[in-house]
């Protein structure tokens, strides 16, 4: 079977995945103990709870409610919010919450990679060393203290930091921001600023608007959201490279004479990266869902919180909206750590599918 034929047959296979998830997704939703009209008009009013139930629906039979919620999202009708901002479609509000949703999650996604895996390889290449044993006790510790406690404990020390660091403020360094608050991506207007005026990236109206600015109030929540995935990749990435560099392969090619960098970077590296593949694909739906917490702690006013806000009021139409996009998300991580392991492992191909 040819490449693409073998993508074509997983993009298929996908298709009851996808409809088995936004099967369950309607169960909770629709039989959920959270009655919409409630939410919306209040108890009190048994009248105005009957005609609100009519108006949306809710008074069809289930199957014929099913048929048309599953026929909305695959043809990408995602609705209208019922609750949090109601009349206004679902896309236009994804749309809205989505970039600080996907600017703290590239920055999370960051620190996992440039932090977690480098030292992972590091502690690997250098077993029983200081350095091993540093980078291991902090991967463990990483990865044991949870997102919200971490979140909280982050925010404390750093609206207190003046008290804690004589002569050091967070909220005063470099750029006046506060701890807890959205980041504002208005520098995302001028893409090219970079390019053709760089103080625009990085002061803009006193630091209002700028690169550096959004960078700041992102990163306490980035680093709390990309700590689990840092130590989880530290460690794998550890035991990865300690069982590469004890392979036969290696021990032939340092027999033959090559030399060790060519051996750590041509051998070690690639087939360390193997076992990492399904933990940075897997990260794409876990940073989303872990996003809720940090989101609703720094206030960050996201995709996380706007699902919250959602399933809290009943607003039906958008937590199944976005329970749709974040099940596409994750099927088509899966199908791109496929492509991933044939790029960084040749000896895995479509032909032999």
């Amino acid at each position: 079977m040819s490449r693409w034929g073998y993508f074509f047959r997983r993009l298929v296979l996908a298709i009851p995945v996808v409809v088995f998830g936004t099967t369950i997704t309607f169960v909770m939703v629709r039989l959920g103990p959270i009655d919409p009209a409630a939410a919306i008009v209040g108890m009190g009013d048994p009248s105005g709870l009957a005609r609100v139930r009519r108006n949306l629906g809710l008074n069809q039979p289930l199957w014929k409610q099913y048929i048309e919620y599953m026929v909305d999202m695959f043809t990408f009708n995602l609705g209208q919010s019922w609750v949090i901002q109601p009349g206004v479609p679902a896309y236009d509000l994804v749309v809205s919450y989505a970039p600080r949703t996907i600017w703290l999650g590239f920055w999370s996604v960051l620190i996992a990679l440039f932090v977690g895996i480098p030292l992972g390889f590091y502690a690997g290449l250098n077993p029983n060393t200081a350095g091993d044993y540093f980078a291991s006790f902090g991967g463990i510790v990483w990865r044991a203290m949870p997102n919200f406690w971490l979140a909280i404990i982050l925010v404390a020390v750093l609206t207190n930091s003046g008290q804690f660091f004589a002569g050091f403020d967070w909220s005063n360094w470099l750029i006046s921001t506060d701890v807890v608050t959205p980041p504002n991506l208005n520098f995302l207007a001028n893409p090219l600023g970079a390019i053709t005026n760089p103080t625009d990236w990085w002061i803009r109206g006193g630091g209002d608007g700028s690169f550096l600015a959004a960078l700041k109030v992102i990163a306490p929540a980035a680093i709390v959201l990309g700590s689990a995935s840092m130590g989880n990749e530290m460690r794998i990435g550890r035991t990865a490279v300690l069982e590469t560099i004890n392979s036969e392969y290696v021990e032939t090619a340092r027999a033959k004479g090559v030399s060790g960098r060519s051996i750590v970077w041509k051998h070690v590296f690639r087939n360390a990266l193997i076992p990492l593949v399904p933990i940075i694909t897997g990260e794409a739906f876990l940073l989303i869902g872990g996003s809720v917490l940090v989101e609703s702690v720094f206030a960050i006013n996201g995709i996380g919180m706007l699902f919250l806000q959602a399933a809290k009021n009943a607003d039906l139409p958008l937590v199944g909206a976005l329970m749709f996009i974040f099940i596409l998300i994750t099927v088509f991580a899966n199908i791109l750590q496929d492509l991933l392991y044939t790029l960084i492992d040749p000896r895995v191909g479509y032909e032999n599918e």
